[in-house]
Protein backbone atom coordinates (compact mmCIF):
# COMPACT_ATOMS: atom_id res chain seq x y z
CA UNK A 1 0.00 0.00 0.00
CA UNK A 2 2.98 2.83 1.03
CA UNK A 3 4.63 2.11 -2.00
CA UNK A 4 1.77 2.15 -4.33
CA UNK A 5 0.91 5.58 -2.83
CA UNK A 6 4.88 6.59 -3.43
CA UNK A 7 4.61 5.54 -6.98
CA UNK A 8 1.87 7.64 -7.69
CA UNK A 9 2.84 10.42 -5.55
CA UNK A 10 6.04 11.05 -7.87
CA UNK A 11 3.82 11.96 -11.63
CA UNK A 12 1.49 14.35 -9.41
CA UNK A 13 4.49 16.23 -7.83
CA UNK A 14 6.18 16.21 -11.49
CA UNK A 15 3.37 17.67 -12.91
CA UNK A 16 3.13 20.36 -9.87
CA UNK A 17 7.14 21.20 -10.37
CA UNK A 18 6.30 21.45 -14.27
CA UNK A 19 2.82 23.59 -13.96
CA UNK A 20 4.96 26.02 -11.20
CA UNK A 21 8.31 26.44 -13.77
CA UNK A 22 5.67 26.92 -17.00
CA UNK A 23 4.27 29.64 -14.63
CA UNK A 24 7.42 31.55 -13.83
CA UNK A 25 8.80 31.41 -16.95
CA UNK A 26 5.68 32.96 -18.32
CA UNK A 27 6.17 36.00 -15.50
CA UNK A 28 9.67 36.27 -16.38
CA UNK A 29 8.78 36.67 -20.07
CA UNK A 30 6.05 39.24 -19.30
CA UNK A 31 8.44 40.99 -16.78
CA UNK A 32 11.33 41.06 -18.65
CA UNK A 33 9.49 41.15 -22.29
CA UNK A 34 10.60 45.13 -23.16
CA UNK A 35 14.48 44.16 -22.32
CA UNK A 36 14.21 40.94 -23.94
CA UNK A 37 12.53 42.25 -26.90
CA UNK A 38 15.00 44.97 -27.38
CA UNK A 39 18.38 42.41 -26.70
CA UNK A 40 16.84 40.38 -29.58
CA UNK A 41 16.05 43.33 -32.05
CA UNK A 42 19.85 44.58 -31.66
CA UNK A 43 21.18 41.33 -32.32
CA UNK A 44 19.49 41.65 -35.72
CA UNK A 45 21.62 43.26 -38.20
CA UNK A 46 24.83 40.54 -37.43
CA UNK A 47 22.16 37.56 -38.10
CA UNK A 48 19.88 38.94 -41.18
CA UNK A 49 21.58 38.70 -44.88
CA UNK A 50 21.63 42.45 -45.57
CA UNK A 51 21.52 45.53 -42.88
CA UNK A 52 18.61 46.93 -45.25
CA UNK A 53 16.37 43.75 -44.54
CA UNK A 54 17.09 44.45 -40.64
CA UNK A 55 16.07 48.37 -40.98
CA UNK A 56 13.02 47.17 -42.52
CA UNK A 57 12.19 44.28 -40.23
CA UNK A 58 12.40 47.28 -37.69
CA UNK A 59 10.08 49.45 -38.93
CA UNK A 60 7.54 47.13 -39.89
CA UNK A 61 7.67 45.31 -37.06
CA UNK A 62 6.87 48.87 -34.83
CA UNK A 63 3.91 49.17 -37.16
CA UNK A 64 2.84 45.78 -36.93
CA UNK A 65 2.66 46.12 -33.21
CA UNK A 66 0.84 49.54 -33.54
CA UNK A 67 -1.93 47.62 -35.50
CA UNK A 68 -1.69 44.53 -32.91
CA UNK A 69 -2.55 46.98 -29.68
CA UNK A 70 -5.64 47.28 -31.52
CA UNK A 71 -6.63 43.84 -33.52
CA UNK A 72 -4.85 41.67 -31.07
CA UNK A 73 -5.43 42.77 -27.89
CA UNK A 74 -9.00 45.21 -28.24
CA UNK A 75 -9.99 42.82 -31.16
CA UNK A 76 -10.78 45.30 -33.89
CA UNK A 77 -9.83 44.59 -37.15
CA UNK A 78 -8.81 47.99 -39.24
CA UNK A 79 -8.11 47.92 -42.64
CA UNK A 80 -6.97 51.27 -42.78
CA UNK A 81 -3.99 51.60 -40.75
CA UNK A 82 -2.01 52.36 -44.07
CA UNK A 83 -3.30 55.81 -43.79
CA UNK A 84 -1.64 56.40 -40.43
CA UNK A 85 1.97 54.94 -41.81
CA UNK A 86 1.50 57.34 -44.59
CA UNK A 87 0.26 60.25 -42.95
CA UNK A 88 3.84 60.11 -40.65
CA UNK A 89 5.88 59.44 -43.29
CA UNK A 90 4.45 61.97 -45.40
CA UNK A 91 4.20 65.06 -42.75
CA UNK A 92 7.95 63.83 -41.81
CA UNK A 93 8.86 64.26 -45.42
CA UNK A 94 7.35 67.56 -46.20
CA UNK A 95 8.44 69.08 -42.65
CA UNK A 96 12.06 68.46 -43.57
CA UNK A 97 12.08 68.75 -47.21
CA UNK A 98 10.12 72.30 -47.63
CA UNK A 99 10.12 73.68 -44.16
CA UNK A 100 13.83 72.71 -43.02
CA UNK A 101 12.33 71.39 -39.97
CA UNK A 102 15.33 69.30 -38.02
CA UNK A 103 14.57 65.55 -38.13
CA UNK A 104 13.01 65.21 -34.68
CA UNK A 105 10.84 68.21 -35.03
CA UNK A 106 9.46 66.01 -38.31
CA UNK A 107 9.79 63.56 -36.36
CA UNK A 108 7.22 64.79 -33.77
CA UNK A 109 5.44 66.50 -36.33
CA UNK A 110 4.93 63.14 -37.89
CA UNK A 111 3.39 61.09 -34.79
CA UNK A 112 1.31 64.00 -34.01
CA UNK A 113 -0.02 64.09 -37.81
CA UNK A 114 -0.97 60.53 -37.81
CA UNK A 115 -2.60 60.66 -34.22
CA UNK A 116 -4.43 63.51 -35.11
CA UNK A 117 -5.87 61.89 -38.41
CA UNK A 118 -6.62 58.19 -36.08
CA UNK A 119 -8.45 60.94 -33.87
CA UNK A 120 -10.66 61.92 -37.18
CA UNK A 121 -11.10 57.97 -38.60
CA UNK A 122 -11.43 56.57 -35.18
CA UNK A 123 -13.98 59.10 -34.18
CA UNK A 124 -15.90 58.33 -37.30
CA UNK A 125 -15.54 54.47 -37.85
CA UNK A 126 -15.73 53.70 -33.66
CA UNK A 127 -19.48 53.64 -33.92
CA UNK A 128 -19.76 50.60 -36.50
CA UNK A 129 -19.26 47.24 -35.55
CA UNK A 130 -17.81 44.05 -36.91
CA UNK A 131 -17.26 43.79 -40.76
CA UNK A 132 -18.77 47.21 -41.17
CA UNK A 133 -16.35 48.68 -38.77
CA UNK A 134 -13.10 46.90 -41.15
CA UNK A 135 -14.92 48.44 -44.62
CA UNK A 136 -15.65 52.26 -43.12
CA UNK A 137 -11.90 52.11 -41.99
CA UNK A 138 -11.05 50.78 -45.61
CA UNK A 139 -12.71 53.48 -47.52
CA UNK A 140 -11.77 56.40 -45.31
CA UNK A 141 -8.04 55.48 -45.73
CA UNK A 142 -8.91 55.09 -49.66
CA UNK A 143 -9.89 58.62 -49.43
CA UNK A 144 -6.56 59.67 -48.02
CA UNK A 145 -4.81 57.51 -50.46
CA UNK A 146 -6.37 59.19 -52.97
CA UNK A 147 -6.17 62.90 -51.07
CA UNK A 148 -2.85 62.41 -51.25
CA UNK A 149 -2.81 61.44 -55.30
CA UNK A 150 -4.42 64.73 -55.77
CA UNK A 151 -2.25 66.81 -54.02
CA UNK A 152 1.19 66.23 -55.95
CA UNK A 153 2.34 69.76 -55.13
CA UNK A 154 3.12 68.46 -51.38
CA UNK A 155 3.04 64.91 -52.13
CA UNK A 156 4.53 64.37 -55.38
CA UNK A 157 1.62 62.30 -56.75
CA UNK A 158 2.30 59.13 -58.26
CA UNK A 159 5.67 60.07 -58.19
CA UNK A 160 6.21 59.93 -54.64
CA UNK A 161 8.00 62.33 -52.05
CA UNK A 162 11.32 63.24 -52.67
CA UNK A 163 14.09 66.00 -51.47
CA UNK A 164 14.44 65.31 -47.80
CA UNK A 165 17.43 62.98 -47.35
CA UNK A 166 18.85 63.39 -43.16
CA UNK A 167 22.54 62.70 -43.90
CA UNK A 168 23.61 62.99 -40.36
CA UNK A 169 22.23 62.81 -36.64
CA UNK A 170 22.80 65.28 -33.82
CA UNK A 171 22.39 64.21 -30.43
CA UNK A 172 23.92 65.84 -27.87
CA UNK A 173 27.25 67.23 -29.48
CA UNK A 174 27.75 63.73 -30.86
CA UNK A 175 27.04 63.77 -34.29
CA UNK A 176 26.11 60.53 -36.10
CA UNK A 177 26.45 59.24 -39.97
CA UNK A 178 22.77 58.46 -40.96
CA UNK A 179 23.72 57.23 -44.18
CA UNK A 180 25.59 54.17 -42.52
CA UNK A 181 23.53 51.24 -42.48
CA UNK A 182 24.27 50.11 -39.04
CA UNK A 183 24.20 53.71 -37.20
CA UNK A 184 20.89 53.98 -38.86
CA UNK A 185 19.48 50.84 -37.57
CA UNK A 186 20.64 51.74 -34.25
CA UNK A 187 19.51 55.34 -34.34
CA UNK A 188 15.73 53.83 -35.17
CA UNK A 189 16.20 51.19 -33.02
CA UNK A 190 15.86 53.80 -29.82
CA UNK A 191 12.00 54.16 -31.63
CA UNK A 192 11.41 51.21 -31.63
CA UNK A 193 12.63 50.37 -27.72
CA UNK A 194 10.60 53.59 -27.00
CA UNK A 195 7.38 52.44 -29.14
CA UNK A 196 8.13 48.71 -26.83
CA UNK A 197 8.01 50.65 -23.63
CA UNK A 198 5.11 52.57 -24.26
CA UNK A 199 2.85 49.75 -25.52
CA UNK A 200 4.09 47.55 -22.35
CA UNK A 201 3.16 50.29 -19.88
CA UNK A 202 -0.12 50.45 -21.64
CA UNK A 203 -0.69 46.85 -21.67
CA UNK A 204 -0.09 46.70 -18.04
CA UNK A 205 -2.43 49.99 -16.99
CA UNK A 206 -6.11 49.65 -15.93
CA UNK A 207 -6.71 50.63 -19.49
CA UNK A 208 -4.93 47.10 -20.77
CA UNK A 209 -7.33 45.59 -19.27
CA UNK A 210 -9.83 47.56 -20.12
CA UNK A 211 -9.70 46.88 -23.85
CA UNK A 212 -9.06 43.12 -23.42
CA UNK A 213 -11.56 42.97 -21.52
CA UNK A 214 -13.64 44.44 -24.49
CA UNK A 215 -11.69 41.66 -26.80
CA UNK A 216 -12.86 39.01 -24.48
CA UNK A 217 -16.60 40.06 -24.21
CA UNK A 218 -17.88 43.79 -24.93
CA UNK A 219 -21.16 43.14 -23.32
CA UNK A 220 -19.90 42.22 -20.38
CA UNK A 221 -17.57 45.37 -20.06
CA UNK A 222 -20.26 47.55 -21.28
CA UNK A 223 -22.07 45.59 -18.02
CA UNK A 224 -19.90 46.33 -15.42
CA UNK A 225 -19.45 49.65 -16.28
CA UNK A 226 -16.66 50.36 -18.73
CA UNK A 227 -16.89 53.48 -21.56
CA UNK A 228 -16.57 51.14 -24.45
CA UNK A 229 -17.04 53.33 -27.08
CA UNK A 230 -14.36 55.63 -25.65
CA UNK A 231 -11.63 52.94 -25.03
CA UNK A 232 -12.10 51.51 -28.23
CA UNK A 233 -11.29 55.28 -29.74
CA UNK A 234 -8.33 56.03 -27.04
CA UNK A 235 -7.14 52.70 -28.68
CA UNK A 236 -7.35 53.33 -31.99
CA UNK A 237 -5.86 56.69 -31.31
CA UNK A 238 -2.73 55.16 -29.98
CA UNK A 239 -2.54 51.82 -32.57
CA UNK A 240 -2.77 55.26 -34.93
CA UNK A 241 0.28 57.25 -33.05
CA UNK A 242 2.75 54.06 -32.92
CA UNK A 243 1.79 53.42 -36.76
CA UNK A 244 2.57 57.44 -37.69
CA UNK A 245 6.04 56.78 -35.66
CA UNK A 246 6.82 54.11 -37.84
CA UNK A 247 6.13 56.10 -40.83
CA UNK A 248 8.04 58.96 -39.96
CA UNK A 249 11.27 55.58 -39.27
CA UNK A 250 10.54 54.61 -42.81
CA UNK A 251 10.95 58.31 -44.07
CA UNK A 252 14.17 58.62 -42.53
CA UNK A 253 14.88 55.25 -43.71
CA UNK A 254 14.11 55.61 -47.29
CA UNK A 255 14.37 59.67 -47.76
CA UNK A 256 11.83 58.76 -49.71
CA UNK A 257 7.98 58.31 -49.74
CA UNK A 258 5.76 56.26 -52.13
CA UNK A 259 2.68 56.66 -52.82
CA UNK A 260 1.99 53.17 -52.32
CA UNK A 261 2.54 53.43 -48.46
CA UNK A 262 -0.84 54.41 -48.80
CA UNK A 263 -2.26 52.08 -50.42
CA UNK A 264 -5.21 49.10 -49.01
CA UNK A 265 -2.23 46.62 -49.75
CA UNK A 266 0.02 47.77 -47.17
CA UNK A 267 -2.58 47.60 -44.99
CA UNK A 268 -3.12 44.10 -45.47
CA UNK A 269 0.63 43.58 -45.47
CA UNK A 270 0.25 44.71 -41.95
CA UNK A 271 -2.24 42.53 -41.18
CA UNK A 272 -0.50 39.49 -42.59
CA UNK A 273 2.63 40.34 -40.41
CA UNK A 274 0.79 40.77 -37.35
CA UNK A 275 -1.32 36.91 -37.74
CA UNK A 276 1.39 35.31 -38.79
CA UNK A 277 3.73 37.05 -35.89
CA UNK A 278 0.96 36.00 -33.03
CA UNK A 279 -1.91 38.51 -32.71
CA UNK A 280 -1.98 38.99 -29.32
CA UNK A 281 1.12 38.57 -28.12
CA UNK A 282 4.27 41.04 -27.43
CA UNK A 283 6.57 40.51 -29.57
CA UNK A 284 4.67 38.47 -32.50
CA UNK A 285 4.34 41.77 -34.62
CA UNK A 286 8.42 41.55 -35.08
CA UNK A 287 8.52 37.72 -35.66
CA UNK A 288 6.03 38.69 -38.27
CA UNK A 289 7.62 41.05 -40.45
CA UNK A 290 11.04 39.17 -40.16
CA UNK A 291 9.05 36.19 -41.76
CA UNK A 292 7.11 38.25 -44.27
CA UNK A 293 9.81 40.12 -45.26
CA UNK A 294 12.13 36.95 -45.44
CA UNK A 295 9.30 35.06 -47.91
CA UNK A 296 9.49 38.38 -49.72
CA UNK A 297 13.24 38.58 -50.55
CA UNK A 298 13.16 34.77 -51.41
CA UNK A 299 10.29 33.83 -53.32
CA UNK A 300 10.93 37.93 -55.66
CA UNK A 301 13.70 35.93 -56.68
CA UNK A 302 12.40 32.81 -57.96
CA UNK A 303 9.21 34.68 -59.24
CA UNK A 304 7.39 37.82 -60.14
CA UNK A 305 4.37 36.05 -58.44
CA UNK A 306 5.79 35.78 -55.08
CA UNK A 307 2.27 37.34 -53.34
CA UNK A 308 0.79 33.91 -54.42
CA UNK A 309 3.31 31.64 -52.78
CA UNK A 310 3.42 34.11 -49.54
CA UNK A 311 -0.34 34.18 -49.66
CA UNK A 312 -0.75 30.29 -50.15
CA UNK A 313 1.61 30.32 -46.57
CA UNK A 314 -0.28 32.51 -45.02
CA UNK A 315 -3.63 30.72 -45.49
CA UNK A 316 -1.62 27.58 -44.37
CA UNK A 317 -1.19 29.68 -41.09
CA UNK A 318 -4.74 30.69 -39.87
CA UNK A 319 -5.66 27.21 -40.54
CA UNK A 320 -3.28 25.39 -38.40
CA UNK A 321 -1.25 28.01 -36.49
CA UNK A 322 -3.33 30.43 -35.93
CA UNK A 323 -1.83 31.70 -32.43
CA UNK A 324 1.17 32.77 -35.26
CA UNK A 325 4.80 31.88 -35.06
CA UNK A 326 5.77 33.54 -32.06
CA UNK A 327 2.02 32.05 -30.25
CA UNK A 328 2.80 29.51 -30.93
CA UNK A 329 6.33 28.90 -29.74
CA UNK A 330 5.12 30.47 -26.43
CA UNK A 331 2.15 28.59 -26.18
CA UNK A 332 4.29 25.33 -25.76
CA UNK A 333 7.54 26.29 -24.22
CA UNK A 334 4.99 27.83 -21.46
CA UNK A 335 2.81 25.10 -21.10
Amino acid sequence: MERDMTVKSIPLAATSSGARKATDLAAALTNWRVLLSIAALCLLPWVLPSKALAVNVLVYGVLAMGYNLLFGYTGLLSFGHAAFFGAGAYVTGIAIGQFGVPWYGAVLLGVIGGGLLALAIGALSIRTRGIYFSMVTLALAQLVYHVALQASSWTGGENGLRGFTVAKIDIAGFSINFLDPVSKYYVLMVFAALALWFVSRILNSPFGAAIEAIRENETRARTCGYDVERTKLISFVLSGLICALAGTMSALHLAFVPLDVLHYQTSGMIVMMTLLGGASSFFGPFVGALAFLLMEDVFSLWTSHWQIIVGSIFILFVLFLPKGIWGTFLARVVR
